[in-house]
């Protein structure tokens, strides 16, 4: 299915606002704010993202000030994931020492409760006030998911790698509260209300890595980790990075082929996601992704217990060159030519690279 935006090269909020789907029997604009009508929650997940659908005009690259100041904000994001996770942290060393300083961020992606405007609209707003563009949604009713991907503005004349490079997409996803059960719903709004308007400081706590909400009791945790590990990992990690992504194409050694970077990692001692497989593709095979599990931590509750939570993970990405350009030399291919988006199947499965059954295996 595929989706219009209209005013592409007038982002913001309102951007969000005209996104339309395309089909006359799902008109409706695509909200940020909640999770929607019970009817339009039922529906299939959407596989987004067609290998050969040309996308939207990319907004105007941001002017010098901006884009330093966005710069330093994602770096910010990405000092407080770095500190929490040393997996990816080490990893991303490997790489550097590998392959020289070529690392690229395929994108970056964070985790909601989608209820009370603390949803995808919370984080959202930031990034389309600096350029970037909604782009797709995609659902996963067994999680009780949605999620919504953003384009960056125009990447030409950047210089640097890894935050200071070409701008990543952004994924953000929100947990469908409101179809959880009564005593889920009800401890998730317990800390909800204790945030205040956190929500309108939602890039902030990611920037910063504290919770906009009181620090949980672990009965609560529990609770939620037996329903939804996505509900629980949100609870004590709040808007914190969830995952970044290596581009593995953008790379200039052998280990830009996902398959012998997935190797690599192997063999540097990191278990990957085996959740589908560790190699996960998209139908059209033009989307590859794998991740580590996620790291894990100790966490003092509120009520003074200590216990292991999971903390966050890495992800690699390679996305092959669409079937109209396969021809072009090597040398000519860039970004625009490669497989855009996202899609349901592989995404499903790197949620759970946080999940209790990977986290077990990456210790035994």
């Amino acid at each position: 299915m595929a989706v219009a935006l209209a005013g592409a090269r007038s982002p913001g909020a309102g951007a969000i606002l005209s996104l339309r789907r395309l089909d006359p029997a799902a008109a409706a604009p695509v909200r940020l704010g909640g999770s929607g009508t019970p009817g339009s929650r039922r529906r299939r997940g959407i596989a987004m993202a067609a290998a050969a659908s040309a996308p939207p005009a990319p907004a105007d690259a941001l002017p010098k000030g901006a884009d330093s100041f966005f710069r330093t904000v994602i770096s910010n994001m990405e000092k407080v994931y770095l500190s929490r996770n040393p997996t990816a942290k080490t990893i991303l060393e490997l790489v550097r020492s590998y392959d020289g300083d070529h690392i690229c961020y395929d994108h970056f992606a964070f985790r909601t409760f989608g209820v009370d405007g603390y949803g995808i609209k919370s984080l959202a707003e930031f990034f389309t006030d600096f350029g970037y563009v909604p782009r797709e949604e995609l659902r996963f009713p067994a999680k009780k998911l949605r999620a919504l991907w953003f384009s960056p503005p125009t990447n030409d004349g950047y210089t640097g790698t890894g935050v200071y490079g070409p701008l990543p997409r952004i994924f953000i996803s929100e947990l469908l509260v409101d179809e959880l059960s009564p005593q889920s719903q009800d401890i998730i709004q317990k800390y909800i209300r204790t945030s205040g308007k956190g929500n309108k400081h939602a890039t902030l706590a990611s920037t910063s890595g504290e919770l906009t909400w009181e620090k949980p009791i672990y009965s609560d945790f529990q609770v939620l980790s037996r329903e939804s590990e996505y509900a629980a990992w949100t609870l004590v990690n709040g808007y914190a990075l969830n995952h970044t992504t290596i581009s593995t194409h953008r790379l200039i050694s052998d280990i830009r082929s996902i398959n012998k970077f997935n190797k690599f990692v192997e063999d540097n001692g990191f278990k990957l996601n085996s959740e589908g497989g560790i190699l996960k593709v998209s139908p059209d095979g033009l989307l590859q992704q794998s991740s580590t599990v996620a790291d894990s931590a100790l966490f003092t509750f509120a009520d003074g217990i200590t216990e292991s939570i999971p903390r966050s993970y890495i992800e690699f990405a390679e996305r092959l060159v669409l079937p109209q350009f396969k021809d072009l030399p090597n040398d000519e291919v860039n970004e625009h030519h490669r497989r855009d988006g996202f899609e349901v199947g592989n995404a499903d499965k790197i949620f759970e690279s946080t999940s209790n059954d990977q986290l077990t295996r990456r210790s035994a």
